[in-house]
């Protein structure tokens, strides 16, 4: 149980560093590409700014679920995880924490999910967070943009 937990802990820092550089390139490419100098979204691109987070955000969780699938096919679980799709299944159901339980793992090896679903709650609210950031600059962006008054 002890090196299960060590490579469950590995398996967080390496998952944290994934998100934290996948995050810093996202928001230093949006502000990079879609802010001018004061530091204002230009308008007009709410819709790509959006629909890029989602989808960056989406591959760094499928990469660390992925990641997670190798760890459970390297540790070999004769009869549960017998092949790669397998494995990345039940590492898709564990990240994000929905557990059919269709799969089980041994008493061991329920730590190591449970370390995974712990990671997967860690980096899924943090993907929330950096939405909400790109949600809320976006909104701020548009309010700063003045209209101009109707003439009567």
């Amino acid at each position: 149980m002890l090196i299960l937990s060590l490579i469950g802990a590995a398996m967080i820092a390496a998952t944290v560093v994934i998100h934290a550089v996948g995050t810093t390139f996202w928001v230093k490419f949006l502000g990079e590409h879609f802010m001018d100098e004061e530091g204002v979204l230009k308008t007009g691109k709410s819709f790509r700014i959006l629909i890029g987070t989602g989808l960056v955000l989406a591959a760094l969780h499928a990469l660390q679920i992925i990641l997670w699938a190798i760890v459970y096919r390297n540790i070999s679980y004769a009869g549960v995880i017998e092949t790669f799709e397998t494995a990345v299944y039940f590492s898709f159901v564990t990240f994000t924490t929905l557990g059919y339980g269709d799969i089980t793992l041994s008493e061991s090896g329920r730590v190591l999910s449970g370390i995974q679903a712990l990671n997967g709650i860690l980096l899924v609210g943090w993907s929330t967070a950096v939405l909400f950031a790109v949600v809320q600059k976006l909104w701020q962006s548009d309010q700063s943009v003045k209209v101009p008054a109707s003439k009567k």
